[in-house]
């Protein structure tokens, strides 16, 4: 797999089978194959037929797990799809220094934004009811979300960000500016995901089975989750899924925002490390430049 980080921690299989034989001796012994993951965070491996293993990859990825396994549990069963609940938290051990999950396994297909059509409309559909599920949750005692900072406090890194890669096209910095002239966010704290793309995302029968990695899980502003918009679906299906979620002007030109962020950072950092996740950050420029250029 490649590296994403210069600082990664390396991983392989033969470490996932020391750290389970190790703590875990109910499923030692179980085939271990890695994961071919394009998430950025964690290192993912199959742990027999029914779990999977995460490895932070990265210092920054271990509060997330933590987060991830604290919560998760607790709030699965309010929503309306599978969920890779977290079953064991393993300790540091073998030469690794960060703590890891055993998660329960999901079946199902990633959706791909090259497959946006009119028939997605049931998508957008199911896509609004896992994001007003999440809003429903009770926010008492919840977490800030891994991307705390209000939208508006993130002007400078997006700007500069737009001079340093100036081939994401001058609708990008127009975009930007409606977002930072909508009204902010002051409503009650609202639980999002934090991070709904296609890769945190599985389909069976066309149909939304299954959502992953919740490290960004929290409460905060909840134009955040609506990014997927642009990230996988058609404009007809956009529009459903804008209805669905009921969200204003306000909201929708914030929802621009934290997508154009999310993509700026990602082709900034990662380049060509991680090429189906840079290429998947250039399709929401060009959705976001192309529903602008509609009005």
């Amino acid at each position: 797999m490649a590296r994403m980080h210069d600082d990664e921690v390396e991983t392989d299989a033969a470490l996932v089978a020391r750290l389970v034989a190790g703590q875990f001796p109910e499923w030692d012994g179980l085939p271990i194959e890695r994961v071919d993951s394009y998430g950025a965070d964690n290192a993912i491996y199959r742990l027999g037929g029914q779990h999977s293993v995460r490895l932070p990859r990265i210092h920054w990825a271990v509060a997330p797990l933590r987060r991830e396994f604290a919560w998760l549990s607790r709030i699965a069963a309010a929503l309306p799809v599978d969920v890779p609940v977290p079953v064991a938290l393993g300790a540091p051990a073998e030469g690794y220094a960060w703590p890891w999950t055993v998660c329960r396994w999901l079946e199902g297909t990633h959706p791909s934004s090259a497959d946006a059509s009119a028939d997605d409309v049931v998508l957008a559909r199911d896509l609004a009811a896992f994001v007003l599920a999440m809003r429903a949750l009770d926010p008492a005692n919840a977490p800030s979300t891994a991307w705390p900072r209000p939208l508006h406090d993130e002007d400078e890194l997006v700007r500069t960000s737009l001079a340093r890669l100036p081939g994401v096209g001058a609708a990008a910095a127009a975009i930007w500016d409606a977002a930072m002239t909508a009204t902010r966010f002051d409503g009650p704290p609202t639980w999002i995901h934090g991070d709904l793309t296609p890769a945190n995302l599985l389909l069976r029968d066309g149909r939304l089975s299954g959502v992953l990695d919740f490290g960004a899980m929290g409460v905060g502003d909840p134009a955040s989750d609506l990014r997927v918009a642009w990230n996988l679906l058609s404009p007809g299906a956009r529009e459903v899924f804008r209805d669905a979620v009921d969200a204003d002007d306000a909201m929708w030109a914030r929802g621009r925002g934290w997508a154009l962020l999310q993509a700026l950072a990602q082709l900034s950092y990662f380049g060509d490390r991680n090429p189906r996740l840079t290429a998947s950050a250039r399709h929401v420029v060009a959705a976001l430049a192309e529903e602008h250029e509609r009005g």
